[in-house]
């Protein structure tokens, strides 16, 4: 295995390359992406690009699945009473999250918390 860092050094971390290289980074970040409840569960070419991006720039995958379901609960959790929101036509709706993630720093623990909280709020498809 060969890791690979963001040219920036930011808190993007190292991503293990074991051989799939890209296109299996790629084939990840797209299914995790259409899985997420909100979306509509299609891959555009605009999402092949994006996800391409974040593999340069060495966004692991477990900082884009926390992002996914940071935001998926966050717009599961609304009022009651707030209008619905539209389904999530993008997996450019997530860069803003995934940047925040980028940046927490918070324990494991809390996705595995909003990760089960979503698995009891999230309809299923």
């Amino acid at each position: 295995m060969t890791g690979r860092r963001c040219a920036n050094g930011k808190a993007e971390g190292t991503i293990l390359d074991d051989g799939r290289g890209q296109q299996e980074y790629i084939h990840q970040v797209l299914e995790a992406y259409r899985n997420t409840p909100g979306t509509m569960g299609t891959v555009r070419r605009p999402d092949r690009v994006l996800a391409a991006q974040l593999y340069q720039r060495g966004v692991s995958m477990s900082m884009i699945e926390n992002a996914f379901v940071l935001a998926a609960t966050r717009r599961l959790m609304r009022p009651a009473e707030a209008p619905p929101l539209g389904t999530i036509r993008s997996l450019a709706y997530f860069l803003p999250v995934i940047e925040e993630v980028l940046t927490l720093r918070v324990s494991p623990e809390y996705f595995q918390h909003v990760r089960r909280k979503l698995e009891r709020i999230a309809p299923t498809r």
